[in-house]
């Protein structure tokens, strides 16, 4: 990696100040596919204000001298939205031992450095710290393979959350609603789970069975 990239975790209300940098890389780089976000600032400065409010949250910042290139976010499942956090009520599995990755946004120019591994490193360090959470998961959203809109070089990524232990749930997904580019209102996106267990003398059977 570069030495003039540094990599940097902020928790809870220290982040504060990046608030309006995370906003605007998720309304740069989530206006690509698959997630096509046709977002405003307002709505994302609200939407990444529980962020702040939850103490055990944790951006994870990358700049390149003093300029913000990318923000990497997660926090406790328990402080997510209830659509994110219903679909694990409903199976049975308790929302205080599991730990939500949110987003990782980083500038097209920077990708390919290191920098989206450091963004996994550096929360699941700041995960294993506070010594409670078994599972850590996210999602992301599901688009038909023959989507209008799918650039003829896609790559999904796949199977660099694979390397980075993770695996796609079988049937565990949420919805999330936003306006797509071109579209005239929001509307519901399916978003599928992906789990890494962090400790396995906790991942009993009937834990594994219920969601890989």
């Amino acid at each position: 990696m570069d030495s003039a990239i540094q990599i940097r975790p902020y928790a809870g209300s220290e982040a504060i100040e990046f608030i309006p940098e995370l906003a605007r890389l998720r309304m740069e780089v989530f206006r690509d596919f698959p997630y096509l976000y046709d977002g405003n600032l307002a709505y994302e400065r609200s939407y990444l204000e529980k962020l702040v409010q939850c103490r055990e949250s944790i951006l994870v910042v990358a700049f390149e001298n003093t300029n913000v290139i990318g923000v990497s976010t997660g926090l406790p499942l328990e402080a997510e939205t209830d659509n994110i956090r219903q679909p694990w009520i409903d199976e049975g599995h308790d929302i205080h031992k599991i730990f939500y990755y949110g987003e990782s946004v980083l500038q097209k120019e920077y990708r390919g450095r290191g920098i989206g591994v450091r963004f996994f490193e550096e929360r699941e360090k700041w995960v294993h710290s506070h010594n409670r959470f078994n599972l850590i998961t996210f999602c992301a959203v599901v688009r038909p393979p023959d989507h209008p809109m799918k650039p003829t070089d896609y790559v999904p990524l796949d199977p660099f959350w694979k390397k980075r232990g993770f695996t796609r749930t079988k049937h565990m997904s949420c919805q999330i609603s936003w306006q797509d580019l071109g579209a005239q209102t929001e509307s519901k996106k399916y978003l599928h789970f992906w789990v890494k267990p962090l400790y396995s003398r906790h991942f009993t059977d009937k834990y594994s069975n219920a969601i890989l």
